[in-house]
Order: C-alpha cells, then sequence, then structure tokens
C-alpha cells in the first residue's frame, strides 16, 4: 500500500474479511484465488493488529478445513457458519449480521476498521463506525464492488487496480489487459445484487486455498 498520512504505526486496527465476496469476486473477474495473506498485510499495513476476522461458509466440500487451517495460521480468527439449505433446494450462505455484531462490539477498542468486502449491504456499518470516529477502510475489488459503499469509506484500495498483488499467480492469472469485463452495471449495485444471488447458489464449489 502507497504511503497514507492518515494512516500510522499507532493507530489500533481490527480487519473484517468477507470470504465469500472475495472469492466469487476473484473467481469470476479473473478465474483466480485470493491470497488472503497479502490482503492481510495490507489491510494491517504496519500498524497495530487488534483482531482479525474471517467469516466463511461450511459446505463440506472439497479441501475447505485446510483452508480455514491456512486462515487461521495467518492471524485470522475464523468465524464459520453452515450452509443454509431450504426446501426445494434452494441454498444460501451469509455473515452480513454477525460481521456487522463484531464490528459494533469492536468499535470502541479500535481506531480503524478495514472492511475486506464490497458488498454494499456494510455501507450502514460505515456510517455508524465513522459517527463513531472510527476511520473506515476498504478492501475490495471496485469491478464488483458497491459505489455506495466505496463512497462511504474513508479510504479505498482497489483490487482491480492491481490484482497481481493480492491473487495467487500460480493459476495462470490472466493480464488486466485481456480479462473479460463484467456489465457496467455495477455502479448502481445491480452486479452486487447478482454476486450475492450466485453466492446463495454455488457456495458448495467453494475451493479456496493460499499460495
Amino acid at each position: 500500500m502507497n504511503y497514507n498520512p492518515a494512516q500510522h504505526k499507532e493507530q489500533r486496527v481490527a480487519v473484517f474479511v468477507d470470504v465469500q465476496n472475495m472469492y466469487y469476486s476473484a473467481k469470476n473477474l479473473y478465474a483466480a484465488k485470493v491470497d488472503f495473506g497479502k490482503v492481510l498485510n495490507a489491510a494491517v499495513s504496519g500498524r497495530k493488529l487488534v483482531r482479525a476476522f474471517a467469516y466463511v461458509i461450511k459446505a463440506d466440500v472439497g479441501s475447505e478445513k485446510e483452508f480455514f487451517e491456512a486462515l487461521h495460521k495467518i492471524g485470522f480468527e475464523v468465524r464459520e457458519k453452515e450452509l443454509q439449505i431450504f426446501y426445494g433446494g434452494a441454498k444460501k450462505g451469509d455473515w452480513d449480521v454477525g460481521l456487522c455484531m463484531d464490528a459494533v462490539r469492536m468499535i470502541p477498542k479500535i481506531d480503524v476498521m478495514v472492511l475486506v468486502s464490497g458488498d454494499g449491504d456494510y455501507t450502514d456499518l460505515l456510517e455508524y463506525a465513522r459517527s463513531q470516529g472510527v476511520r473506515t477502510e476498504i478492501i475490495a475489488f471496485g469491478k464488483t464492488g458497491s459505489a455506495r459503499l466505496f463512497e462511504r469509506a474513508d479510504d479505498v484500495t482497489d483490487m482491480s487496480a492491481t490484482p497481481n498483488k493480492f491473487l495467487i499467480k500460480s493459476r495462470g492469472l490472466k493480464s488486466e489487459t485481456t480479462i473479460r469485463p463484467r456489465s457496467a452495471n455495477n455502479r448502481n449495485g445491480n452486479l452486487q445484487e447478482s454476486q450475492k444471488e450466485e453466492e446463495n447458489i454455488e457456495l458448495p464449489e467453494v475451493t479456496q486455498e493460499f499460495e
């Protein structure tokens, strides 16, 4: 992360990672996987890390147990929730309320809240944190994130601007010039809703891993 005069080493930082949002954004945009170790380093940026949370959905597929353990080893407190399967086969898995509750509890103890997600549902959380004097920072893919969310943050790191910095390279990451663009509707929130729907349907396919 480039030098930012609003960031200094004495700031107490808490990091909140919406793993599903990151996974599907990287998958849809780049056919790649997120390097969550690099994301955590960018979030802390030389400051005092108080706690780092990673929110995941358990679907009992692939090597998810090893993935969750890898998150723990690099410094995350892993919050797990079972995938909900409804009558008729519909599937849903999200951590919106749980993440917000953890963040609200942490706000009195921190100076900076770093949210790793582009989900517009967290806009009210950012506004509340700022009303309490907490600096809000976002790390997310600008191409799939909510413009409304970004506008409310004090600082935004757009992972789409430097994808090679945040993605695992061993899977043959495409160059930025050959990536198939998503719909321009992402700027008014339509793409975010589409991504949300996909998360609810395809979570069993999650096979995140580290480099």
